[in-house]
This record gives C-alpha cells, sequence and structure tokens, in this order.
C-alpha cells in the first residue's frame, strides 16, 4: 500500500506504521519511528479516508507505479520513472528500473526510494543487486547493503555490474551523477585474477583505487595466498597497479616483496617476456631454460621465442606459433635447433649432436570450401632430437616420424585431383623416405552405352562402365645423412602410371553375378636400365675378379603398357537353424563361393621390348631381366598366365539371450569372420598347375580379443633341394596337402576402469534374510592392456626342424584417484626378448585448489630420473613455483 503520510507494513502478528516524514537514512528500518497498531479499529478509521485521498492525488501527480505479484504471491513494487517536482532538478537522465521482492516505500516529499528484500536496480548499464537499497533522487545518490538474517550471517551482499565489470562488497554508495562509488570490502574478478580491497574509491572510467588490499588468483573470499598491499589502481582491460607488496601464504607472512606491482590485466593476447627457469646439470652445468620473449602479433596469429642455455657450451633455439582465422584454417607450426654437448671434450665420453625438429599442422575449415581441402601435418627432424630434447614421453618413445601435405579439389560432380607431399624417416635405422610429389587424376564410372533418360529394363551392354585413373610420383629413398646431398638426385625414381577399367556385370539364374573386366595399364618413365657384361679385371681387397656385370641407368622417356582380362561368378548361401529354449537362440551360417579366371599374355618376348637377355658369368650363362626393373610403379609382367581361381569365404555368428536389448532380447555374436579357402589353377603351365592352398580367418572374442588366423598348404611334394617336384602328396604320402606355413597372432586391448559393469554395484538376495551385499569399487580408476602375441610356424625341409617364432608385446597404463584431490598414474610394459620392462613411469598429482603438486618418477632404464614442483595454477603467476629433478641425461 502506497501512503504519503505513512506506510504500513506486517512484522510476525503485528501491523506498523513507518512514517516517511523523517529524513533519516533507512539504512536500519528499526532506527525510524514506528507505531504499533495496538487500537487497529480507532487508527484505521483515522487514516483510511485521508489515506485514499492522498494517494488518489499524488498517484497523478508524482509517479506511476506498477504492483505485480510474482509467483510466490509475494508483493512486487517496480517503478519505471519517477517524475521529479517542479521545484527540484533532477540529473538523472535516464530511467531507474527498480525492483523488491519483500516491499517497497517512497518517500514522495524527499524524493527517496527503499527496497528491501533481493532489490535490483537498473540504470543505463549499472546493475545493482542486494539484500536492501535506497535512492535519493535529489542528490543522486544509491546506497546498498546486506542484512543479517535470524542466524546472525550477512546475507543478500551487493553485487555491483557495470558494462563487463562486475564485483562483490559489503556496502555500496554510489552517485548516478558522476559515476564514482564508494566501496566497503570489495571482492573483485578480473579475468582470472581477484582483488580483495577494504575500502575502495570507483572512478568515472570503471577504474579503482584500492586502499589495503590484496590481489590473488584464488577464487575463494578467503584465499590460500594472497600478494597484500597498501594502495593499487585497477585499469579495466588493461592492468593492475600496486604499490609495495608482499606474499602472503595461509595468511602467513613470507619474507617475498617487491617494491611496486605490476600486473597484466587485458584480454586476449598479450605480449611480454617469458621468465626462464634455472637449475644445474651434472652433465651440462648451470643452465637457464625456455626463456624468451611471447609476441601476440595480431587476433589471428602468435609467435613465441624461447632458448635453452648451458654453462658447459650446449645450447637450443626454439620457435613456436599458432594461427586461427574462424571459417577459413587454423594451425601451428615450430622449429627447433639444438647443440647438444655431452661430456669433457677429449675424453672418450665426449660427444656433440645438432639437431633440429620442425613440425607443422594445418587444418582447413569444412565451411571454406566445399570443393577443396588442403590439409598439412609435418614432422620431420634429425634421428636424435629426440633423444635429447623431448617434449613429451610419446615423442622420445616413438622411432617413426611420418608427414603429409595434401590438396585436393573436385569439380563437375566427376573429376577429382589430388596431390600429396610424403615423408617418412626411422630413427633407428634412419632411413628417410620422400614422395615429393604424388599426384593423383581420375574420372568417375560412368556408362557410355546408357541413355540419360533409360526407360524400361537395362539391355547387358547398358551396364559396361570405363574409368580413368593417373598417378604420378617421384620417390627418394636414402638416410638422414645423405638427404641433402647431390648423390641424393641420382637416386630420384619418378613415373606416371595410367589405368582404364572397363568392366560389366549381371545376374545369372536370379542368385549368380557375373563380372567381366578389362583392364588397360601403360606406364610412363623417364629413366631405364642397361645391363652388360664387362670382361675386364678388377682388384678389390686383394681379391682378384675377372668380369663383372655393367649395370648403367639410361636417361629419356619410354612407355610400356600392359592389359588383362578377368571374369568372376559368386553367389552366397544362407543357412539358419532357429532353437525355442536355451541361451543359444539362432546359428547362421553364410557361405560366398567365387570362381574367376585372369589372363594376360607373356609380356617378355621379344616383341615387347621391355625384357631383355645378359651375361651373368664368365661361363657364358644368361637371365632376362626388365629394363624397367626400378620403375617405380613396376613393369608389365613376363610369362604367360591364365588361371582358374576358386575361393570360399564363410561367416558364422549366433543370436543369443541379452536382457539389454528390449526389443528383440537377443544380441548378434559374429564367432568367425571371413574364414577363407583359396587356390587357384593355371591352364598355361605344363606342370605345377595348382597353387598352394591359403587359409585365413579372424574373429573377436569378448569385444576385446582379437584372433587373426593365416596358413599355406602345399598339394606337391618337394625334393632335397626344398624345391617342389611335379608330383601330388596324396601319390606319395597319401595325404591331401603338406603344411607349409601357419601364422596365429593375437591382440588384447582391454579397458578397464571403476564405471565398468564388471565393477559396478551388484546385489544378492538371501533366502533367509533381505540383506543386500554389494561389491562398489568408489574409488575411481581405470586400467589400460594392450597385448600382441604373433606365432609362426614354418616347414624347411623333411631333414630341418620347423622354424618356429615367437614374438610378443605388453604393456599398460592407468591412474587411481585415491581422493578427489589425489591421483596416481603409471605406465609400463613387458620386453619378453629383453626379459625386462619397458619404458616405465609412476606420477603423482595433487590439487591444492589454486595451488598444485606434481612428482614424476621413472625408476629404471635410460630415462631413469625424477622431477617435484609445486606452483600456482593461473598462467599469470606460473613462474611462481619451487621445482626440483634429477634429470636422466645427468645419469648418462
Amino acid at each position: 500500500m502506497l501512503l504519503s503520510l505513512g506506510y504500513k507494513f506486517r512484522r510476525g502478528d503485528c501491523d506498523f506504521i513507518l512514517v516517511p516524514a523523517l529524513k533519516d537514512r533507512a539504512n536500519d528500518i528499526y532506527s525510524l519511528k514506528i507505531y504499533k497498531l495496538i487500537r487497529l479499529e480507532k487508527f484505521l478509521l483515522k487514516y483510511i479516508f485521508i489515506s485514499i485521498v492522498i494517494n488518489l492525488f499524488c498517484f497523478t501527480i508524482y509517479a506511476q507505479d506498477t504492483i505485480k505479484q510474482n509467483e510466490k504471491d509475494s508483493l512486487i513494487l517496480s517503478a519505471d520513472t519517477i517524475q521529479k517536482p517542479k521545484s527540484k532538478e533532477f540529473s538523472i537522465d535516464s530511467k531507474v528500473k527498480y525492483s523488491a521482492i519483500d516491499s517497497i516505500l517512497f518517500n514522495i516529499e524527499e524524493q527517496e526510494v527503499f527496497l528491501f528484500g533481493n532489490a535490483e536496480v537498473n540504470y543505463k548499464e549499472i546493475n545493482i543487486k542486494a539484500a536492501y537499497i535506497e535512492i535519493n533522487f535529489n542528490t543522486n545518490l544509491m546506497f546498498a547493503k546486506g542484512i543479517l538474517d535470524s542466524t546472525g550471517k550477512e546475507r543478500g551482499t551487493p553485487v555491483f555490474t557495470d558494462d563487463n565489470q562486475s564485483f562483490k562488497s559489503k556496502e555500496i554508495t554510489y552517485n548516478f551523477k558522476s559515476k564514482k562509488g564508494l566501496i566497503k570490502n570489495i571482492f573483485l574478478a578480473e579475468g582470472e585474477n581477484y582483488i580483495h580491497g577494504k575500502r575502495v574509491k570507483k572512478l568515472p572510467e570503471n577504474e579503482i583505487l584500492i586502499k589495503n588490499g590484496q590481489y590473488t588468483t584464488c577464487e575463494l573470499e578467503h584465499p590460500h595466498y594472497q600478494i597484500k598491499f597498501s594502495k593499487a589502481k585497477v585499469i579495466p582491460n588493461d592492468k593492475i597497479i600496486t604499490g609495495p607488496a608482499y606474499l602472503c601464504i595461509a595468511d602467513v607472512p613470507t619474507p617475498i616483496a617487491i617494491p611496486f606491482g605490476f600486473f597484466p590485466n587485458k584480454k586476449g593476447q598479450a605480449s611480454g617476456i617469458v621468465i626462464p627457469r634455472y637449475g644445474e646439470s651434472a652433465n651440462r652445468g648451470f643452465f637457464l631454460e625456455n626463456g624468451g620473449y611471447y609476441l601476440g602479433i595480431n587476433d589471428y596469429m602468435d609467435l613465441l621465442l624461447t632458448g635453452d642455455i648451458y654453462t658447459r657450451g650446449s645450447w637450443a633455439l626454439k620457435t613456436h606459433s599458432n594461427y586461427n582465422k574462424r571459417y577459413k584454417y587454423n594451425g601451428s607450426f615450430s622449429l627447433n635447433y639444438a647443440i647438444n654437448i655431452l661430456g669433457e671434450e677429449g675424453l672418450p665420453d665426449y660427444s656433440k649432436n645438432k639437431d633440429f625438429f620442425f613440425k607443422w599442422n594445418h587444418k582447413q575449415s569444412p565451411k571454406a570450401s566445399p570443393n577443396s581441402r588442403f590439409s598439412a601435418n609435418v614432422n620431420a627432424g634429425t634421428s636424435k632430437y629426440n633423444t635429447f630434447n623431448p617434449t613429451s614421453t610419446a615423442d622420445y618413445l616413438s622411432n617413426t616420424f611420418q608427414s603429409n601435405i595434401s590438396y585436393s579439389k573436385t569439380w563437375a560432380g566427376k573429376y577429382n585431383f589430388s596431390t600429396n607431399m610424403r615423408h617418412s624417416q626411422n630413427t633407428i635405422n634412419k632411413q628417410v623416405s620422400l614422395n615429393l610429389p604424388e599426384i593423383a587424376f581420375s574420372v568417375n564410372r560412368f556408362y557410355p552405352f546408357r541413355k540419360k533418360e533409360k526407360t524400361g529394363k537395362l539391355k547387358w551392354y547398358d551396364n559396361i562402365s570405363v574409368n580413368y585413373v593417373m598417378n604420378a610420383r617421384n620417390d627418394l629413398s636414402t638416410t638422414d645423412s645423405l638427404l641433402f646431398t647431390s648423390n641424393s638426385l641420382s637416386k630420384l625414381r619418378n613415373g606416371i602410371k595410367h589405368s582404364i577399367p572397363v568392366s560389366s556385370s549381371l545376374k545369372l539364374f536370379k542368385h549368380f553375378t557375373l563380372t567381366n573386366s578389362i583392364n588397360y595399364i601403360e606406364r610412363w618413365y623417364l629413366q631405364s636400365t642397361d645391363k652388360k657384361w664387362n670382361n675386364d679385371t678388377l682388384f678389390s681387397n686383394n681379391d682378384t675378379i675377372i668380369g663383372y656385370l655393367d649395370t648403367d641407368t639410361v636417361q629419356g622417356f619410354k612407355a610400356a603398357h600392359n592389359f588383362n582380362l578377368s571374369s568372376s561368378l559368386n553367389t552366397r548361401i544362407y543357412g539358419m537353424f532357429q532353437f525355442k529354449r536355451g541361451f543359444v537362440r539362432a546359428v547362421r551360417h553364410v557361405i560366398t563361393p567365387t570362381v574367376s579366371f585372369t589372363y594376360h599374355p607373356d609380356f617378355g618376348t621379344k616383341k615387347w621390348g621391355y625384357y631383355k637377355e645378359v651375361q651373368t658369368d664368365t661361363l657364358g650363362n644368361t637371365s632376362k631381366y626388365s629394363i624397367f626393373e626400378n620403375g617405380i610403379y613396376g613393369t608389365p609382367s613376363a610369362g604367360e598366365s591364365g588361371r582358374v581361381n576358386f575361393a570360399l569365404t564363410n561367416n558364422l555368428e549366433i543370436k543369443v539371450k541379452s536382457k539389454k536389448d528390449s526389443i528383440s532380447g537377443t544380441k548378434k555374436v559374429v564367432l568367425i569372420k571371413n574364414f577363407t579357402v583359396s587356390t587357384s589353377y593355371d591352364v598355361t603351365k605344363d606342370s605345377l598347375n595348382w597353387s598352394k592352398v591359403a587359409m585365413s580367418g579372424t574373429t573377436t572374442l569378448f569385444k576385446n580379443l582379437y584372433i587373426r588366423y593365416a596358413s599355406i598348404w602345399d598339394p606337391y611334394i618337394i625334393d632335397s633341394t626344398g624345391r617342389n617336384i611335379n608330383k601330388f602328396e596324396w601319390q606319395e604320402n597319401k595325404k591331401l596337402l603338406r603344411h607349409s606355413k601357419t601364422d596365429w597372432a593375437l591382440s588384447l586391448n582391454w579397458a578397464l576402469n571403476s564405471d565398468s559393469p564388471l565393477f559396478k554395484k551388484k546385489t544378492s538376495e538371501t533366502s533367509d534374510k533381505e540383506n543386500k551385499e554389494q561389491t562398489d569399487f568408489d574409488i575411481p580408476w581405470n586400467l589400460g592392456i594392450h597385448y600382441t602375441f604373433n606365432y609362426s610356424n614354418m616347414f624347411v625341409s623333411q631333414v630341418q626342424p620347423n622354424q618356429k617364432d615367437i614374438i610378443q608385446t605388453l604393456s599398460f597404463n592407468g591412474s587411481v584417484s585415491i581422493s578427489s584431490k589425489w591421483k596416481i598414474g603409471f605406465t609400463s610394459g613387458y620386453d619378453f626378448q629383453n626379459k625386462d620392462f619397458s619404458y616405465t613411469s609412476v606420477n603423482f598429482y595433487r590439487d591444492l585448489h589454486c595451488w598444485e603438486m606434481s612428482f614424476n618418477w621413472i625408476p629404471i632404464g635410460f630415462r631413469k630420473s625424477w622431477s617435484f614442483k609445486i606452483n600456482i595454477k593461473a598462467s599469470a603467476f606460473k613462474d611462481l613455483k619451487y621445482e626440483k629433478k634429477k634429470d636422466w641425461r645427468d645419469i648418462m
């Protein structure tokens, strides 16, 4: 109810009248004159008539107020505008919107508003929320504070928001006209920085002056650590400047002090110096590591320049840059160069290595260009760089680096072009392979005899299809030490290959598919091989060599073309067995028999010109060789071939009961996948027409165990030298096939964690009591196991035992969170060949809220070492840390 002479309100079982004529500040409601309504009837009769008349008059002249009922039936009063008296002049040039959940009190004479209970005021970009707010429109002042609840705890402390700046405080006094404010006990958040101040003055440009404050990155109102200062100035989105300051940890002052403080407070990129890490290495001396300068070039790109320096001569330079253009591309690149010196010069253990490493990763956004794409992933450097300068455990354990830069484009819906530059490097044997570049162009399959608007049933010639594929490549394979020498160019191989396959397919007797194809291949080379026998005598290592085979590389364009014919017939046979009872509900067997025929003529004859005869020894023996034997895309095959191929593929699966499937109540389990038996018969040979029988198949058990089987069986017997004789095993040994080779491969990838169904809560009820037995692993943990086993059994001869090889590896990793703040991680494995543990590390981590502590330990192996570190999490204080370590390079 709005009154000019007084305001009626209820507290508990009593009614009160507050007289607004008093000019006291209503920061405490009980300091005003309050009349308890003991004689309620007389008081109401006296004031009801006067109140109605005065309120109607004041409503039309001074204010327009709206009373709304909220969802909890609480009375909410909000005023959009308050009109000024004619005799006085307002300085507020915009609407002041205010509301409160409990009640709103107006002092019309003094132009004051008092807001109680979840009060909120909005003026331009300013928003204030508090338990109690009062506004004086004459003085343009606003005052806000919290109130004490029944337990004596302060609730509803003010929250002040101006544009993007927001802070909490105990009391706020703010002037709408001057935009200045006086604040007590502020709690201000600036990015990842938090500022506390006992007495604060807010300036018009949102700058803040603080007296007796604290600076920290801990978001708690009572932080774990802080930098205390007597005065400071906060410039939003720029910097924080303080006077003399000192560090306190857990409210305990430390001797760490500074004459003044300067803390960057900009959003986004900011250039600056990167403080190096200092220490001592037993092998390389005192050092400064990872010190340099960070440069925020623009909103799309940055650059980090750092370096290492050691008193015994080792040093390194490092560059790293990130770039990102929204909806276009993003990526990063780095180039590092290091001189690693170990030991003392002149001693046997002295070594000096010059190493570098380059990384580039580039990704194009799919929205940038739907028909073209560019990407890059480059990892290249010297073989020993990651031995002495690894940035991660994965880098140290990797012995193969691969790179690929690719561009692809599609147009008209049928033409495809792609180019790649590939790189592969092995740090163990130091071999480097380069493909610079690799180009592919293709035309999608099309039907030359099929009309665009074909109606009716397709004819046999309508299914004839043609497509075209072109590949071009330059290859170089050498060692990393010879990569940039002139001799490397002589090992460069190149070529172009054209393929034009023509095929057709049709159905026979509804269940068979017949496919016929003709494939034409042409190869273009700029180099060929020429061999000649030389009768000269050579002297080498006290040996005399009479005559030798001289091999030359002939430069010049040459082409080779070949073709082949093929035809295949296949079908599928399904078998299903269903069971009405039991765990297994159905067994399904799919057999896919295939018969095919392939033919190509003898391209080794003289008329083709691809093969030549050459003398190979002093006795005049000769052999045939291909002039394209070093060709990048091979050479046409010598010898006529006409093979009839037979293959039988089997897939076996079952359906079992499953409670997880609410629809069918069953699930499919694959027992055998693609178990294939294949062989062939060559109709062009005069003997040994049958090839060896090959068997292979795979299966997966328990979703984690992968098994692969492969074997080769020979239908012919062998002589004492191990060569096949045109006589079947059945004729000699009454065996259909003879075992030649068997390979078993087993791979186990098992990921376990505390959320796995095996370790979930299980409930079992006993027949006597309704008690529950529970197994619950409350501690979060995970464990990953990777195990591979390869077994090979190869037949050598009748008089020699089979050659058996076993290769197996085991690795595992995991972590255990023994509490919400403690975590232990580990990585290890077992080397069965050396009978020892492989790379092993144990990591301990402790979350200290705004601090963190870690301990990394490598107990065995080449990188045996440990390190301990405790530091502040926030990037602004990443150099405020304590670190102690025993580097693995110090014990080499």
